[in-house]
């Protein structure tokens, strides 16, 4: 096997400086960031690594940059864990279990089985390796029940008889030798798109992967011996089919697609790094809501980016006649009875509770959009849903001068807590439903 590189594993969390980088890796990081931008939740296009002070920073995307100096920065999201500021390696270990965790209902990521078990035995590794390990299991599946083959046609001038004689051909190149025939005939071969497309996997993780996986990569690549590494994965991808028979398929090639094309998390990459698998924390955040208020309470249905409201018409000037715009989706809404109750809005950032500032970092624009949902949805209590930390560890309410059916318009700042989401359920809904 050819030997690895070594490899240097940076941690930070969000917003930390990303120390200990030579000056190539930070080069390449400051273009990398530089060439791949992201929107915030208030519309702003900011680069996904803030340059401050000739220092960069790790901004609302969590996940793993490699660079082509084999240096992986693993950027870990900031859950409120302890008082420390600084991690230690079981605070690392801990907050990479908490965001497997918050992955597993991640609309970009349901594919994979990040079951109590595989979080439990793979947290000690970096974020990279557990997604190749999980890769690995998958994969050995596969190959447990065979590779999918088909029938390739194959044209040959071959030294014996095999398939039909292409007559024209044989003529033309064998009129002078009759050991040799030109013949077609279908081959039962594994060399197609889908395991190319495996196999180029394979060889582009065998020198990231972490030591305890290597021996297991090199196993499987025998598996794919006959199957050459797709040259063209691009066109592989949008060529290759999983049939009928096939399903078995799914999950590695939903893996393939994260380490070939980022998997569309995101279209980070480039020239300037190796790989770039960053998870925007605004949607893992929501989506983990979501489905904690899904999970852990029954007296609601839950409705997530629905239902949607026409938050005005345009008037045709002609006719007279007026269509829907400026359609609104709430991030999560709460039906009883087939009526809107509550909408929720999840917000991945930081509040300051013991601020003396009442917004306590509140952004208007938030307040208005959850103003226009109660208005439009008829609600008597919004709610923006926060994560937890050791300054917001309390709601905040506050009361709109408008009431609905003669009640007080409320809005709540829900803090949730990722690490116990079933409690965080139960106090966000006895908050919002108490009588004011």
């Amino acid at each position: 096997m050819d030997k690895p590189l070594a490899r240097k594993h940076i941690v930070v969390r969000e917003n930390e400086k990303l120390a200990e980088l030579d000056e190539a890796d930070k080069a390449a990081l400051e273009r990398f960031a530089l060439a791949n931008l992201a929107e915030d939740d208030s519309g702003v296009v900011r680069p996904v690594l803030a340059a401050r002070n000739r220092h960069l920073y790790a901004k609302n995307h969590v996940g793993i940059i490699e660079t082509h100096g084999n240096t992986v920065v693993e950027i870990l999201p900031k859950v409120a864990l302890g008082s420390s500021k600084d991690m230690n390696e079981k605070e690392e270990e801990k907050t990479r279990r908490v965001f497997l965790d918050m992955l597993r209902p991640y609309r970009a990521m349901r594919f994979a089985e990040f079951n109590e078990t595989s979080i439990r035995a793979l947290h000690r590794f970096s974020m990279l390796d557990v997604f190749v390990r999980l890769f690995l299991e998958d994969l050995a599946q596969l190959t447990k029940r065979g590779l999918a083959r088909h029938y390739d046609p194959v044209e040959d001038n071959l030294p014996y008889l095999r398939g039909r004689v292409m007559f024209p051909q044989h003529i033309r190149l064998n009129a002078a030798n009759g050991a040799r025939f030109y013949v077609a005939f279908d081959e039962f071969t594994a060399n197609r798109p889908v395991n190319r497309l495996i196999r180029a996997t394979i060889e582009r993780l065998r020198t990231a992967a972490h030591p305890d996986h290597r021996q297991v990569l090199h196993q499987l690549r025998v598996c794919f011996q006959d199957v050459p590494p797709s040259q063209h994965p691009e066109v592989d991808w949008q060529r290759h089919r999983i049939d009928r028979g096939m399903r078995h398929y799914d999950t590695v090639m939903a893996w393939v697609r994260l380490f070939l094309f980022d998997g569309g998390l995101a279209t980070f990459a480039g020239e300037h790094v190796n790989r770039a698998l960053l998870f925007p924390m605004e949607q893992v955040f929501e989506d983990f809501v979501t489905d904690a208020f899904s999970r852990y309470q029954d007296t609601y249905q839950v409705r997530s980016q629905a239902p949607q409201c026409p938050f005005a018409k345009k008037i045709n000037a002609k006719t007279g006649t007026k269509a829907d715009a400026f359609r609104m989706k709430p991030d999560i809404a709460l039906l009883c009875g087939g009526k809107v109750r509550f909408v929720l809005d999840a917000k991945w950032k930081e509040l300051d509770g013991a601020s003396d500032d009442p917004k306590h970092g509140v952004t208007q624009a938030d307040v208005y959009q959850l103003y226009s949902y109660a208005r439009a949805y008829g609600c008597r209590a919004v709610a923006l849903v926060y994560p937890r930390t050791q300054t917001f560890d309390v709601p905040l309410r506050y009361e709109f001068k408008d009431r609905v059916d003669s009640a007080p318009l409320a809005l709540s700042c829900l803090p949730f807590d990722v690490t116990q989401p079933k409690r965080s359920v139960a106090d966000s809904l006895y908050h919002i439903e108490r009588p004011r």
